[in-house]
């Protein structure tokens, strides 16, 4: 029996976890309402889109469907306990994910069909786009460090790349994409990261000379963070075209700049932009960061007989690293993006599978350049916010 005290309380509030109540409904909406999968006699021809319902019948539709029912009622009522059967629930949906494609192309393609292959619908990419969605929200509710988070995903993808290596999802027409241009594909995936890896190395060697310089003439700061501004809302085409002019000058006028490469199209003014894309955020953070570290702390220093070299070098730089790190992260997810439109101007990388299959309706073809790019941003995104991490909490245990 309740006591006085929580009868005129009320009934208790129920925790809900709101989150998981909005995208899991629309999960099994997607989940059997539109196409998951398709077959195609050929790369030319349409294909047959296949519900979850046209795939494995109405009755075995809905007893999958109480994977992420099950979820919502989790939810309704939220713990931790019933938290981490929703996260081992969606775990297990996104490990089930490459195994059912493989199942389906197994009963769907026939030896008699050569050149027929499944394409992922629309049902698909919602899911998979819900499923990542749900799992960030369980991370920041059960508090999961960095080394469980990223064991997890690596079984996820080590799953999926079991599916692959076994040639159970050699049907998948991304697949049969990326065997047909396997070698052109490294080359790209190559090249993407080294022109990203050059740019953000510049942009930081920059980034890092303008800070001092700013630090030793204040007089400079609002025309360099003026004109890096203005270099930022340049659309990147219209950067494009601004580059090209001058630089195929430099390359006409100059033979051993065009003997380097240097011209009008190609990876010069693809450089050349990034870097110029790159130094705003990288320039403002690391400006932000050395300037923002207490005065107090810099007094110690000088107390104790530090030279400015030494304050620099000992107690500035140190402290205001994490920061300076995020404008890097900031600056390698940006450039990872940017460089696929560099493709338009014949620099080549992971964008010029994407245009090439904009230009082919393939689009296919436009997830073979795409996918890896949002891969690539993620690891490097996950990787820098790690170290920015471990560096703000060695700072703090020191």
């Amino acid at each position: 029996m309740p006591t006085i005290t929580e009868s005129l309380k009320g009934p208790r509030s129920v925790s809900r976890n709101s989150v998981l109540l909005v995208l899991m409904p629309i999960l099994v909406l997607a989940l059997l309402g539109l196409d998951l999968l398709s077959v195609q006699p050929n790369r030319i021809a349409a294909g047959q889109g296949y519900s979850l319902i046209d795939i494995v019948g109405v009755g075995v539709a809905m007893l999958l469907a109480l994977l992420p029912v099950s979820v919502i009622l989790l939810a309704w009522k939220e713990t931790k306990g019933r938290l981490w059967l929703c996260l081992g629930l969606v775990t297990l949906m996104l490990l089930a994910m490459p195994w059912g494609i493989a199942w389906f192309s197994s009963v769907s393609i026939g030896e008699d069909q050569p050149y027929a292959r499944v394409g992922l619908g629309s049902g698909f990419w919602v899911m998979l786009f819900l499923l990542m969605l749900v799992m960030i929200e369980l991370k920041g509710r059960l508090s999961l460090s960095r080394f469980l988070w990223a064991g997890l995903w690596l079984v996820i993808l080590g799953s999926t790349l079991a599916a692959i290596l076994g040639g159970w999802l050699d049907p998948l027409s991304l697949m049969q994409e990326y065997r047909s241009r396997s070698d052109q594909f490294i080359e790209a995936l190559r090249y993407h990261a080294l022109l990203v890896g050059t740019a953000v190395g510049i942009s930081l060697f920059v980034a890092a000379g303008l800070c001092l310089a700013m630090r030793r003439s204040q007089a400079l700061r609002g025309g360099v963070f003026s004109l890096l501004s203005i270099i930022q809302t340049i659309p990147s085409l219209a950067l494009f075209g601004l580059l090209l002019a001058p630089l195929a000058w430099l390359g006409a006028t100059y033979p051993w700049l065009g003997e380097m490469g240097v011209q009008g199209i190609g990876w010069t003014p693809a450089l050349l932009a990034l870097i110029g894309y790159s130094l705003l955020p990288m320039t403002r953070n690391a400006y932000v960061a050395l300037d923002g570290v207490e005065a107090n702390l810099i007094e110690s220093a000088r107390g104790m007989g530090m030279s400015p070299r030494q304050i620099f070098l000992q107690v500035r730089l140190p402290l205001a690293l994490p920061v300076m790190i995020e404008g890097v992260r900031i600056t390698s997810v940006q450039a990872i993006g940017l460089a696929a439109v560099a493709a338009l101007i014949g620099a080549g990388g992971l964008g010029t599978f994407i245009f090439q299959g904009l230009g082919q309706a393939a689009m296919d073809m436009v997830l073979l350049g795409a996918l890896p790019i949002i891969l690539m941003a993620l690891i490097v995104d996950g990787l820098l916010s790690a170290l920015s991490a471990s560096l703000r909490k060695g700072r703090l245990n020191g």
